[in-house]
């Protein structure tokens, strides 16, 4: 018996440290890009990046391309950008200007 109320009690301790809807994402990934507004949740596959999407950002682990492409690679996808970074370098005005000229319009 003990044995059962132990395991219900790690259980629930295990649920409770997961995290839920509504809680703001942190940035896991080797690239971070914040559109103008705000993406749909979920996942997005430009080539072979995956981009995970919260409220607010979408991020990804390194890709194979340089960071300039990565970057119009994931405009097509959700538009315009207010901010994209990588390895925690954010791009200059120009350079995230010349990003969001790859946005679909």
């Amino acid at each position: 018996m003990a044995r059962l109320t132990f395991a219900a009690v790690a259980a629930a301790a295990s649920f409770a440290l997961m995290p839920g809807t509504g809680i703001a994402q942190v940035s896991n990934g080797y690239y971070s890009a914040t559109p103008a507004t705000a993406p749909a949740p979920g996942q997005i596959v430009t080539r072979s990046t995956v981009w995970t999407c919260g409220e607010t950002s979408c991020d990804a682990p390194k890709g194979r391309s340089r960071d300039a492409i990565m970057c119009q690679l994931i405009v097509r996808e959700v538009g315009e950008l207010a901010s994209f970074s990588a390895n925690g370098e954010a791009f200059d005005a120009e350079s995230l200007s010349n990003c969001n000229a790859h946005a679909r319009s």
